[in-house]
């Protein structure tokens, strides 16, 4: 589902599409480490760091991290 107008959506892809490959990758980097740290400030604080660390895993993966 898109509330986004085909029209918008058309000229966001352009602008988006008309920079490099390296501002691109650099804009998902940023995104991505962005989602990190509002996902970090949602845990609670007193987790020990190894707990902070599969907290994160498992909300941006979706699933535990499996040690073999």
């Amino acid at each position: 589902m898109t509330d986004t107008p085909a029209e918008i959506a058309r000229i966001v892809r352009e602008k988006l599409m008309s920079r490099s490959g390296e501002e691109r990758l650099a804009m998902g980097a940023q995104m991505f480490e962005s989602a990190r740290e509002m996902v970090l400030a949602s845990l609670p604080r007193d987790l020990s760091e190894v707990e902070r660390r599969r907290q994160l895993f498992k909300r941006i993966y979706g699933k535990e991290i499996e040690f073999l």
